[in-house]
């Protein structure tokens, strides 16, 4: 009886230490402090993404293709939420949902701090952050 109990213990905790971690996980799909993302008094959300005036684009490579993701994955904010994407511009079919917390893969994070745009190498923004003029250093998470 007594072991019975211990294990329907130990099921349990089991059960809510993996519950947690995807929640936390789920929480970390945003990187605080991102001055590219501000939400007004109404409650909307105005997001920005680095400007492409001035950047001497290719041909978009579509997020859909493999191969397009040299350097891991963008995580950009947009209007639509948080995005893979395959260049930090977020240009329209360059970017999928996230699939942070559910796939581990070479991920980037693109912010804005002041007037400059900087890809972090984990979601937060005092950690491994250069602008987006060099190069990143993805990390598998």
């Amino acid at each position: 009886m007594k072991a019975r109990k211990a294990l329907a213990a130990i099921a349990a905790a089991t059960a809510l230490a993996a519950t947690t971690a995807i929640t936390t996980t789920a929480h970390a799909q945003f990187v605080k402090g991102n001055e590219a993302v501000q939400v007004l008094p109404d409650g909307t959300r105005k997001v920005e993404t680095p400007p492409i005036a001035g950047a001497l684009l290719g041909k978009p490579c579509p997020a859909t293709q493999s191969g397009c993701t040299g350097g891991g994955w963008k995580m950009v904010e947009t209007e639509r939420g948080l995005m893979e994407c395959t260049e930090v511009y977020a240009r329209p079919s360059t970017c999928k949902p996230s699939t942070y917390g559910a796939e581990r893969r070479p991920r980037v994070w693109v912010v804005k701090q002041g007037s400059d745009w900087k890809h972090c190498s984990y979601p937060d923004i005092d950690k491994g952050c250069v602008s987006i003029k060099s190069l990143p250093s993805p990390k598998v998470q």
